[in-house]
């Protein structure tokens, strides 16, 4: 088990962000749905819980075989893909990934947010709290981006909002933003396979870390968007957004499995002519 907690920081107030999550998840999804993979949206409806309250619960597919380094497509099927449940108690949520092909593998995702600039120690619950883990600050504009995730409109050591006039961020922008929020992450990654347990552990939090730092690129770069939303705009835009990606996904999903190779060999031999 590999325990990191991530903490990113935001040219936003904690409720403004609550919209602008939602927008640019939905957008992000779409966006990110080619070629039969993305995320398809099983289930999206209201949630009580006995101690947290009122809230949403969210079940997707993630289908994302062409992201996995090399030696994971050699031993995977062609149509994979990860199940993403997600328990949204703002400013409080839980998401957990699993996939039923590697049943020893599974992420947890505790999240909280706060008004700050990530200087709270002792957010998360003290049981939690004595584990070992290594914090991880998150720079939204200083941090390097996978190049095939960049793009200058999203780039926000140049970027300005129209809108609300915040940015551009400069060096060191977090000591004298206002207003200034964290997004505090606790990620527990487990994949209990002697031999390839360090390996896979430290790839997947890799991983994790580039999404968050591309999300919370994105959610403050399209902020012009959606800062005039109410809850209610965000929660139609991202039904339209989750229909129209279903269509996408499930379609192309149709057409990859009865055009591509399935079995082990075949896809051994798919990746060999690929590279």
């Amino acid at each position: 088990m590999l325990l990191k907690e991530y903490r990113i920081c935001m040219p936003l107030t904690v409720e403004e962000y609550r919209i602008g999550q939602l927008y640019m998840i939905s957008k992000h999804s779409h966006e990110q749905s080619d070629r039969g993979e993305g995320v398809e949206v099983v289930q999206n409806e209201p949630y009580e819980d006995p101690t947290h309250g009122q809230g949403q619960f969210t079940e997707k597919r993630v289908y994302l075989n062409s992201k996995l380094p090399s030696w994971a497509r050699a031993v995977v099927p062609k149509i994979f893909y990860v199940t993403e449940k997600a328990w949204n108690y703002y400013p409080y949520t839980i998401t957990e990934y699993t996939c039923s092909f590697l049943p020893k593998f599974s992420i947890h995702i505790e999240t909280k947010y706060e008004d700050n600039k990530g200087c709270n120690d002792n957010i998360f619950d003290t049981e939690l709290k004595e584990q070992e883990r290594e914090v991880c600050f998150i720079d939204i504009a200083y941090d390097e981006i996978p190049e095939r995730y960049y793009k200058e409109s999203e780039d926000l050591r140049y970027f300005k909002s129209a809108k609300t006039s915040r940015g551009i961020l400069q060096e060191g922008w977090r000591d004298t933003q206002d207003p200034i929020m964290c997004s505090y992450k606790l990620v527990t990654v487990k994949f209990e396979v002697w031999g390839l347990q360090t390996r896979v552990e430290q790839f997947v939090h890799k991983v994790v870390r580039d999404v968050l730092l591309l999300g919370h690129r994105q959610a403050f770069a399209w902020v012009d968007e959606w800062i005039d939303m109410t809850l209610d705009d965000v929660r139609d835009y991202e039904r339209q957004m989750h229909e129209k990606t279903n269509i996408k996904v499930c379609h192309e999903q149709q057409e990859h499995s009865t055009t591509n190779p399935s079995s082990l060999d075949d896809i051994e031999i798919h990746d060999k002519a690929s590279t």
